[in-house]
């Protein structure tokens, strides 16, 4: 195993057990603050391994996977550490950051669809295609947000919160239901338990942000 590919390992393996914590412990607290900083920082490791071994291989949706990922991340802790009179600066450069992944995700959707075997790397446009809307989606309200001038108060969280739990989410499907799963033994890979970790963190995610908007409405 390359050294490389041993980073991508234990840093994702460590950002999974983190993200846990930090979604389990209550928010604000130092548990959460501590966990959060490890995810953050196992996180863009993870990512940036990931891109660039999928480069070298090379596995084009694992590249637009590692890129959206370290997106996700690096806006989610910017939301809530950059002084919010520089909010408006890091949305416009974040705007910019996902326009770049969705194009490069929407060339690999086209590649896909005009290519005689109809994919790129063995995949086809559709795994493409959804990551060049999600990357569209974070460009537009990345943009929404310049124009505004920023974020604050209830926004700035509920982005911190989505878009931490969105990287979270394919981390963990990396790890049980992507290539990580050939870790597990063949017993708990036919279980189908290793595909719940996934919806279980949307599941938590969607609670998250409705008792965020409800504490927000409860102290106007």
């Amino acid at each position: 195993m390359s050294a490389i590919m041993l980073v991508h390992i234990s840093t994702g393996t460590l950002a999974i057990l983190a993200a846990t914590v930090a979604l389990l412990a209550p928010k604000g607290r130092p548990v959460h603050r501590v966990a959060g900083a490890v995810f953050t920082l196992t996180m863009l490791m993870m990512a940036v391994a990931g891109a660039w071994i999928a480069f070298v291989k090379p596995m084009l949706i694992s590249v637009v996977a590692g890129l959206f990922t370290l997106y996700l991340v690096a806006t989610g802790w910017m939301t809530v550490r950059i002084a919010s009179h520089h909010q408006r600066i890091a949305t416009g450069v974040a705007a910019l950051c996902a326009l770049a992944v969705g194009g490069l995700s929407g060339w690999g959707a086209l590649t896909a669809m005009g290519s005689p075997e109809g994919t790129v790397d063995e995949f086809g446009p559709a795994p493409y295609a959804f990551f060049a809307g999600l990357s569209l989606l974070g460009a537009a309200l990345d943009g929404h947000a310049t124009v505004r001038g920023g974020l604050a108060g209830v926004h700035r969280i509920a982005r911190h919160l989505w878009r931490m739990c969105l990287a979270f989410f394919i981390a963990a499907g990396s790890l049980f239901t992507g290539p990580g799963a050939t870790a597990f033994p063949e017993p708990i890979r036919e279980s189908g338990v290793l595909s719940l970790p996934e919806p279980a963190i949307l599941l938590a995610m969607l609670a998250a942000l409705v008792l965020t908007y409800r504490s927000a409405r409860k102290r106007v």
